[in-house]
């Protein structure tokens, strides 16, 4: 095993000044550009040849140092909604992919296979959404009929005009400060955390670093430099910091690495990956969001397709997929309420003090413990009648549960 060297970039991230942290996202550009240059045969994961079981599915990376060849090889899909739970038992196609169709259907394929076999009414695991539905169990059957509308349009998904947004491209699956080792000068030493890393079709792989990455704000997706007064900086400190990491990454991948802003810049392209993400994730007792997805594309469909040529002229095909007004307007509801209550989930782990997944520091658990139990208390003060109170108790968004379920 390699000893890391350099400072975790997770504990001085808050800490650097302006031009430091440009400097590092300049670094991480860098980088990047390197990996998405690496010519790779197929899409899967990258795999030491001898590693790789006998009977394994594999193809061979040549490697211009004739020495190395053959000694790495493009193997079975290691992303962890491929293998989650149940799913490591069921026998699916993980590759290796040879073409971007296969990589782009292989997920749904393989949740299509596991909710055959063990699919059954489930809450959304996600508790603040559990509301939306009064507390009923969400049937698997909606969910299939979502990924079998996938896998319809899963074929124009794939932007044939552009063949270098076909190619398969390694990139690494978390690029957050933790997972980031830098010297002194800020050079980057080490990158960990691959365990779980694939290469995929470019056009699937391309986007912005989540802990770069401010959608939903108008200046940043307006790609413009973000300024505020001297006195707004002061107020909105981080939210200036989230508009300029969007700014100076995007800025940085079209000056060092054109190819991947071509892919962030292609027609839908967040699009594009949203329903190939969705379709490939665990299902938890969501039947909204996939659907939502599908019926932003119907609504869109002229736009994203491309026209084919024909004795006629050129046409383009039917939508292959369809919803009515009332499926459309209800689906609709249920997202936007699912948002509603995603953003208040957030708002109260900003209270308590807590990221995504509930860590904490050790010195800040027994504080932040007490946060999280005073909430809880102030939220069943507030429920309006014994009913609510008994649901918010028995759902409560912070407490432990069974999660056996959800495997």
């Amino acid at each position: 095993m390699e000893l890391i060297r350099g400072n975790n970039l997770g504990d001085i991230w808050f800490d650097l000044s302006e031009k430091a942290r440009i400097t590092v996202v300049t670094k991480l550009v860098e980088l990047e550009s390197r990996l998405f240059a690496l010519d790779l045969p197929a899409s899967g994961s990258l795999y030491y040849t001898k590693d790789l079981q006998a009977g394994s599915s594999k193809v061979g990376v040549a490697i211009s140092n004739s020495a190395g060849d053959g000694d790495f090889c493009i193997g079975p899909d290691t992303r962890l909604s491929m293998w989650h739970g149940k799913r490591s038992d069921i026998q699916v196609d993980r590759g290796p992919y040879t073409d971007p169709a296969a990589a782009l259907i292989a997920g749904a394929k393989k949740e299509i296979a596991y909710l055959t076999k063990f699919g059954k009414p489930l809450h959304p695991f996600q508790r603040l959404r559990r509301e939306v539905y009064n507390y009923q169990k969400q049937s698997p059957l909606d969910h299939l009929d979502s990924l079998d509308k996938y896998l319809r349009i899963a074929p124009y998904l794939i932007p044939h005009s552009n063949e270098t947004l076909t190619r398969p491209t390694l990139r690494h699956p978390d690029l957050q400060p933790n997972n980031v080792f830098v010297s002194e000068e800020l050079e980057i030493t080490s990158l960990i955390d691959w365990q779980h890393c694939a290469i995929l079709p470019l056009f699937l792989q391309c986007g912005i670093p989540n802990s770069l990455q401010n959608y939903g704000d108008d200046v940043s997706e307006s790609l413009t430099l973000p300024e505020l007064s001297e006195s707004k900086q002061f107020e909105q400190v981080l939210l200036l910091r989230r508009r300029q990491l969007h700014y100076f990454y995007v800025a940085m991948t079209a000056k060092l690495n054109s190819t991947h802003y071509d892919a962030l810049a292609y027609d839908f392209s967040i699009l594009r990956r949203k329903l190939f993400d969705h379709a490939s994730s665990p299902w938890e007792g969501d039947n909204v969001t996939l659907r939502a997805d599908l019926i932003y594309l119907t609504e869109n469909w002229s736009d994203i397709v491309a026209p084919e040529s024909s004795a006629g002229g050129e046409s383009r095909a039917p939508c292959p997929i369809s919803f009515t007004e009332e499926e459309v307007a209800e689906c609709k509801r249920l997202n936007a309420a699912q948002i509603e209550v995603d953003e208040q989930l957030q708002a109260c782990r900003d209270v308590i003090g807590i990221g995504a997944e509930g860590w904490v520091p050790l010195e800040l658990y027994e504080e932040t413990k007490q946060r999280a139990i005073k909430l809880k208390a102030d939220a069943l003060e507030a429920a309006e009648s014994e009913e609510e109170r008994a649901r918010l108790s028995e759902h409560w968004i912070f407490d432990d549960f069974d999660e056996e379920g959800y495997s």
